[in-house]
């Protein structure tokens, strides 16, 4: 079911929606370095797009499950492709501004595609579903990178207009002619008069709820390392001997979409808590960080081996955690919950952005990804809390 005619035109529309992003995330960085501009705005312009998307993906979530995901994705589409058009012919202030706009519309359109896989897909087939979705938006960043290098060595700034203008196009008109059928669901998110008594109410499940509570501090650290790879990998690969941040982001992409594919029918989906293969992620995350931030003094093979790494707990630790929350959370709160642990790697990658950026300019980009290390080591013990292995 997951590989029938509609689905495979939602994955489609994804991987043209993230396709602006693989060739952003390295001309963003690459453009400031060249203005002079620091670390820590660099950060900021790359960091406030998912911080962004935090604070809009819990009203998402509840205006998708009132209003149903098609009128809001066609109107979500528009303002992206108004976005693409700010990057196409404006500065680093334009920048900061169509960040914040595509942040708004990245929140809404990933959770109308999630939320639409959830409700679609039998129970067998849900971590499959949410994989490949996630599979799609990371192929984009197998070629993106070096398209991106490419056309900034050549000084090419009319064909990054070109291409933002084309993939804007392109997404308008998939996703005008999707179509997205799921079973409505009638819960206390359509009924509530007051969609923000509906979100600090869903937001005590943060701590009264030991899995969504778990499940988002796990999440939250390993954005904090995402970001920072995604962030700073332009400016740290170039400083290695021999180094290339599009080579870096082409092998890590290329490893998730490829665990994700071949392994999406052994993804877990079952509503069980796998301390051993969540632990397992842990400490692949972990030993990846540990590479990039020795490969300055070790080299650039280290350098690429952690991509390897980076990749795989890339690939596994989101769409595990995902359709695990998806059993265990109450139904009739699941759309805000689910928007809410999103928001949360949201979080984590703003922060990887906006708070690494001022540690790079303090002490170096080796420190930065080494702190990141220490960060990952710190949460492994919550892979095996009690209290997670009690509820089932």
């Amino acid at each position: 079911m997951i590989m029938s005619g509609p689905f495979l035109r939602l994955y489609l529309l994804t991987l043209f929606y993230f396709s602006a992003n693989a060739i952003l995330n390295v001309v963003i960085p690459l453009k400031g370095e060249s203005l002079g501009v620091s670390n820590t705005r660099i950060g900021i312009i790359m960091g406030v797009y998912l911080l962004t998307t935090m604070v809009c993906r819990p009203w998402a979530g509840y205006l998708i499950a009132r209003y149903g995901p098609i009128q809001v994705l066609r109107i979500i589409l528009t303002l992206n492709g108004l976005a693409l058009l700010l990057y196409a012919f404006t500065d680093m202030n334009g920048y900061f501004a169509a960040r914040i706009v595509q942040g708004i519309c990245t929140a809404f359109f990933s959770m109308a595609l999630q939320l639409s896989l959830i409700d679609a897909l039998p129970d067998e087939e849900r971590s499959q579903g949410i994989s490949m979705y996630s599979l799609c938006s990371y192929l984009p960043g197998i070629i993106g990178p070096l398209l991106a290098i490419g056309m900034w060595n050549n000084g090419e700034g009319s064909l990054f207009a070109a291409s933002m203008i084309v993939i804007a196009c392109m997404t308008g008109v998939v996703g005008y002619t999707v179509r997205i059928r799921t079973q409505p669901v009638v819960d206390n998110v359509n009924s509530s008069s007051n969609a923000g008594i509906t979100m600090l109410r869903s937001m005590r499940q943060l701590v009264h709820n030991p899995n969504m509570a778990r499940s988002s501090i796990l999440m939250l650290i390993a954005s904090v390392i995402f970001g920072a790879v995604t962030a700073f990998m332009p400016l740290y690969a170039p400083r290695i001997h021999g180094g290339s941040a599009a080579i870096y982001l082409m092998i890590q992409a290329a490893v998730v979409v490829v665990i994700r594919f071949l392994f999406k029918s052994k993804m877990p989906s079952d509503g069980k808590w796998h301390s051993l293969f969540i632990a397992g992620i842990l400490l692949l995350q972990m030993s990846a960080a540990l590479c990039i931030g020795l490969a300055a003094s070790l080299g650039v093979a280290v350098l690429y081996a952690g991509a390897l790494l980076m990749g795989s707990a890339q690939a596994l630790l989101y769409p595990t955690l995902t359709s695990y929350l998806s059993f265990v959370l109450p139904r009739n709160e699941r759309s805000v919950l689910i928007g809410l642990f999103i928001a949360i790697a949201d979080l984590g990658v703003a922060i990887g952005g906006i708070v690494m950026g001022p540690v790079a300019d303090h002490f170096s980009y080796s420190y930065m990804y080494l702190l990141c290390a220490v960060l990952s080591a710190g949460v492994l013990f919550i892979a095996f809390d009690r209290a997670v292995l009690r509820s089932h």
